[in-house]
């Protein structure tokens, strides 16, 4: 059913007109107890939603909608292993890959469980080979630089994991990224690397992704090249596929294969053995730790009751922004260096999920989906796009994160990086209006018709919305339980919405159009593209 039909949509729609330009601080001064009503913590995360433009009925409402929206049989479909990927006929179960493993999760009749559990060994027994020694280099030497190859999911979520996680990096280890086609990332990713103790690992499910393929195989003639023999290929490559075939010709053992399941999306899948990189630099304690705060989160949103669900609160208010109250876009503000690549992470997951323009059944959407997603870290934003927020056209509803303890205390540093993270949020919320500015710009010595004409430039309109989420520390169980809780956050609104939150198809025909584009730069033929394409290709033949 489209939104627009539910019951619950249209009282929400008669509540975004009386609130539309409501003032949350007034709500806050004739409401003692808004602050403790509107905040709820789970996995070692809180989540302070009332600086939010909502109030008690929009809240329940919003609840109600999720109801009619049978949220609740989505999210027990997920957990059980049914076909929420109608396109592609497959369930999503990445949560299978960090459940306890004591319930059977079926897929197709058969239980997932042993063969992620056996998945999970042979990645631990594989860290523990090469932090030992065991399994070492082709002369002998430890394996201590790791280069994870791959694009898309095998590259933004391990990304963010292995960075939020520096603090936990086995001492001695080095871990570097190859996802862009361009030669110019090969080149500085493996610029002073030495072979012998380089461990390339590639990611790739189908083993002939474009940019994975090139950069494994520009690996490849660089470790031939500097002096090793093909048959010691294996002491240096191993693989997370499912293609043993093409992995195989290519130099890598079977015993260095491991698996990867069409029922977990790529944008899902740091949690499968693609995650053996950062496995390999951080421990794989570490690694479990990571799971195990994912899979207490999971629980958390599968058992708790919507009004107290982190997921489910934050996707709803998200609903309520973008579809009753008309913002096109959300930012996440991470006030935590570690956590910087947490914005880049969650616009894959996001937007490739819900970006999406007809509903499951393939009728047409006449309402808005997924977001643009946004953001960055901390302060350096405050000196950039904050601006807009503050005084732009836009309504921004904004997430704002950041652990209470630093793992890196320097003098007051900590003290002054929570001052503006609370600080900006003061600003969306308090603004500073045309009155005030006046009299404080008369106060320090302004002429008074100047101090009008210069004014309107200076307020700060207010009453913009966000979220405070804070935890203790940025510890793995919590980084786990955070990128969890925006994954289900996202479910969530893809359901809202109606549409497949696990299928990508709009990212395939630029590849197709691309293989033609590649060819015509060979042979110069360019008479079935358009004026402007074929001109471009025949600049580029030029320069060459």
């Amino acid at each position: 059913m489209p939104i627009s039909d539910h019951q619950a949509s249209k009282t929400l729609r008669k509540l975004s007109v009386e609130l539309i330009d409501a003032s949350i601080k007034s709500m806050f001064n004739h409401d003692e107890k808004r602050q403790s009503k509107f905040q709820s913590e789970a996995a070692g995360i809180l989540v302070d939603y009332s600086k939010n433009r909502i109030n008690d009925d929009v809240t329940k409402s919003l609840m109600e909608l999720a109801r009619q929206s049978n949220l609740s049989d989505a999210i027990e479909a997920m957990f059980s292993g049914e076909i929420l990927n109608n396109t592609e006929k497959r369930p999503a179960l990445h949560t299978a890959l960090r459940s306890n493993g004591s319930q059977p999760i079926l897929v197709d009749g058969q239980d997932v469980v042993p063969e992620i559990k056996d998945t999970l060994n042979r990645m631990q027994a594989f860290c523990e080979k090469v932090q030992t020694g065991e399994f070492s280099g082709h002369t002998g030497k430890p394996l201590r630089t790791i280069i994870n190859i791959g694009i898309g999911g095998s590259f933004l979520g391990p990304k963010l994991v292995s960075d939020a996680l520096k603090p936990y990096w086995q001492e001695g280890y080095d871990l570097r990224y190859l996802a862009n086609v361009d030669g110019t990332d090969f080149i500085e990713t493996c610029k002073h690397l030495d072979p012998e103790t380089t461990l390339f690992v590639i990611c790739s499910k189908s083993f002939n992704t474009l940019e994975t393929l090139k950069n494994a195989q520009a690996a490849r003639t660089w470790f031939l090249q500097s002096g090793a023999t093909e048959d010691k290929i294996q002491h240096h490559f191993v693989a997370v596929s499912t293609n043993i075939a093409a992995a195989t010709e290519f130099g890598v053992s079977a015993e260095n294969m491991f698996p990867m399941w069409d029922w977990v999306g790529g944008r899902y899948s740091l949690w499968s053995a693609i995650g053996l990189p950062q496995a390999l630099v951080l421990g794989f304690d570490t690694f479990k730790s990571l799971l195990s705060g994912a899979n207490e989160m999971d629980q958390h949103f599968r058992t708790t009751e919507f009004e107290h669900n982190l997921p489910v609160i934050l996707a709803m208010l998200g609903v309520w922004y973008h579809n009753f109250m008309d913002a096109d876009s959300h930012a996440v503000l991470v006030y935590d260096e570690y956590l910087k690549e947490l914005p880049n992470h969650l616009q894959q997951v996001d937007m490739e999920s819900n970006g999406k323009q007809v509903t499951r059944d393939g009728k047409k959407i006449n309402y808005q989906t997924g977001p643009i997603i946004w953001g960055g870290t901390g302060t350096n934003g405050q000196h950039a796009y904050h601006q807009l927020i503050h005084q732009g056209t836009k309504l921004i509803p904004c997430d704002f994160i950041m652990p209470l303890q630093s793992h890196n205390p320097v003098s007051d540093h900590h003290d002054w990086l929570f001052a503006n993270y609370l600080g900006q949020q003061q600003a969306m919320l308090e603004g500073k209006d045309e009155a005030s500015i006046i009299k404080e710009l008369v106060s320090k010595g302004m002429d008074q018709s100047d101090a009008e004409s210069f004014a309107p430039h200076k307020v700060i309109p207010g009453n913009k919305p966000c979220n405070s989420i804070i935890f203790n520390k940025g510890t793995p169980e919590v980084v786990g339980a955070l990128i969890a809780m925006y994954e289900h956050k996202i479910f969530v609104q893809g359901v809202i919405w109606d549409v497949n939150s696990f299928d990508q198809w709009g990212v395939e025909l630029g590849k197709v159009l691309g293989n033609a584009v590649f060819d015509a730069i060979n042979s110069g033929e360019t008479e079935k593209f358009d004026g402007s394409s074929a001109d471009l290709i025949r600049r580029f033949r030029d320069a060459k």
